[in-house]
């Protein structure tokens, strides 16, 4: 009996300290998205409210990119892609500083919004996309439902949407432009609670190898998906919501 109740103790002893460290887990994954979050929208206004400084990557007047333009648009995705592949060979703390950097790339991407949308517009639809992602993202952390299968549904999604997107560019076609924003919206809150849920999961599976480097970008990792999540929702938000200048 003692030997059972010794066993019954260590297992409630180590259970206790997944949950202690789960926690802090996610406190630092979304501790590190906010201070990107911070940063993307520091430099967007930065950019966005100077004339000289947009004038740089945008025509002021009509906001089409010239070469530079379309440069700083399509840097994010390559990064993503970039620090998907080199994940392994950094460091935990080079990680965070790959995702600050992009953070501040993807500032400048978005810095036109400030010229082409209301300050009180902005304002509005991020303030929405906060309470839908801490709900979206709270549900995918305390549901008992398994959202896995969600995932190759939602991936192959994004890369419609993307696709779509670009080719809009060139067509400038409202129509699609609707479209693609309702369905944006939707994938990326799908996207929102798989990625808090598969966040939480892979914690709980590595934690007991106590591999601290590991836990460490996987810290980072969860965060640039989670802020992917939220930037793309709110980008979606902004085209069907906001008011324009």
């Amino acid at each position: 009996m003692a030997d059972i109740n010794t066993i019954r103790t260590a297992a409630g002893t180590r259970a206790a300290e997944i949950d202690q460290g789960l926690r802090a887990h996610m406190n630092k994954v979304y501790g590190t998205m906010s201070v990107g979050m911070l940063l993307t929208f520091l430099v967007a206004w930065a950019v966005g409210s100077n004339p000289a400084l947009l004038s740089v990557f945008r025509d002021p007047a009509t906001l089409q990119p010239n070469i530079l333009g379309w440069i700083v648009m399509f840097a994010p995705l390559g990064m993503v892609f970039a620090f998907g592949a080199a994940i392994n060979k950094l460091s935990a703390a080079g990680a965070q500083l790959f995702f600050y950097a992009f953070a501040s790339v993807m500032g400048l991407s978005l810095s036109w919004i400030f010229v082409a949308f209301t300050g009180m517009s902005i304002a509005q639809v991020f303030l929405i996309t906060s309470i839908a992602f801490a709900g979206l993202s709270l549900w995918g952390y305390t549901t008992k439902k398994d959202i896995s299968g969600w995932g190759s549904f939602l991936i192959m999604g994004v890369i419609g949407i993307l696709v779509a997107s670009i080719v809009n560019i060139f067509l400038q076609s409202p129509a699609i432009m609707f479209a693609v924003s309702i369905l944006g919206v939707l994938i990326f809150a799908g996207l929102t609670a798989y990625d808090t849920q598969k966040i939480k999961n892979d914690y709980i599976q590595h934690a007991a190898h106590a591999d601290t480097e590991w836990l460490g970008k996987a810290a980072i990792m969860g965060a640039l998906n989670l802020y992917l999540d939220f930037i793309n929702m709110f980008m979606f938000l902004l085209q069907l919501f906001g008011n324009r200048e």
